[in-house]
């Protein structure tokens, strides 16, 4: 497999998230993370499509008020390896290097945060490694097991990541989000994108999410929903009120979870599918809330 990394001197500018990345070999591929705080508590925070780490800044110092926050990104997204060829991308392939990155840094007592994609991998790998996660919040995103659908803005938005000739990562991040960015942000979300070499993992996850029983993913998602039957530690599931992507998917995600019923019902209001740059401080002050009460 062939693979890219973008050049450390397109992230110099990035505003608001000056941290040194760090790296884990998970076999395929090297994922970077950030790494920063300590204490009793772990953060584990998941970004999705087509976002990278940087999504989390708003949050990480509300977090490590709290204890040491772990960001990573996503094989073919940020700071990390990106394989140039779209079909090396598949569900096993980036699970098990999210599962890979847990086991190497040996996380404990872990709290998962994570949205879009960072649920679809990161509870199935809470599900299947239980011993090292304490808590989870799951936030836009869902486990689809390919027995349900997608809202009509979804596929538009699939359609467009996988055709567009000139697919301008910023503008669809910017199109994700409820404010309004500015143009150093954008430009931040841009910034792992230099050419189509490294565009093949944004192009070809939102493909990847399981419309059918038969779908790669579904039988890993569908057994992680089995798992979480009997799950017994703190679950918040946390949405924003003004995203049309996941927001439907709120109720069957929070139904998965026995313990979810113990916390309350919590949309973040003003905030669209990327809730992290909408409204970061305050998500990171319910998550708090959440560790404190639980």
């Amino acid at each position: 497999m062939d693979t890219v990394s973008a050049d450390e001197s397109r992230f110099e500018d990035v505003p608001n998230f000056d941290y040194d990345p760090e790296y884990v070999d998970t076999g395929d591929a090297e994922m970077a993370y950030v790494d920063v705080g300590a204490g009793e508590e772990t953060f584990l925070c998941l970004h999705g499509e087509p976002t990278w780490g940087f999504l989390y800044r708003k949050m990480i110092p509300t977090l490590t008020d709290r204890g040491r926050v772990v960001v990573p990104d996503l094989p073919g997204f940020g700071r990390s390896e990106k394989f140039t060829d779209r079909g090396d991308y598949t569900y096993d392939r980036i699970y098990d290097a999210v599962e890979t990155f847990v086991r190497e840094l040996d996380l404990e007592d872990v709290t998962l945060v994570c949205q879009d994609w960072g649920g679809l991998l990161g509870l199935p790998v809470a599900a299947n490694n239980p011993e090292r996660f304490a808590r989870l919040v799951p936030m836009n995103t869902g486990l689809p097991d390919g027995t349900g659908g997608m809202p009509e803005v979804w596929h538009e938005f699939r359609e467009t990541v996988e055709t567009a000739p000139d697919l301008d990562i910023g503008q669809v991040v910017a199109g994700g989000c409820a404010t309004d960015l500015d143009d150093g942000v954008v430009d931040a979300y841009r910034a792992p994108f230099p050419d189509e070499d490294h565009l093949a993992g944004a192009r070809t996850l939102p493909g990847m999410v399981p419309l059918d029983p038969d779908d790669e993913g579904a039988a890993p998602i569908a057994d992680a929903r089995e798992k979480f039957s009997d799950w017994e530690k703190p679950v918040f599931v946390l949405f924003a009120d003004a995203d049309p992507i996941t927001r439907p998917a709120r109720d069957d995600l929070a139904s998965v979870f026995p313990t979810a019923d113990d916390q309350p019902e919590t949309w973040i209001e003003g905030a669209a599918h990327f809730l992290q740059e909408d409204a970061g401080e305050t998500v990171a002050e319910e998550i708090v809330a959440f560790v404190d009460r639980t």
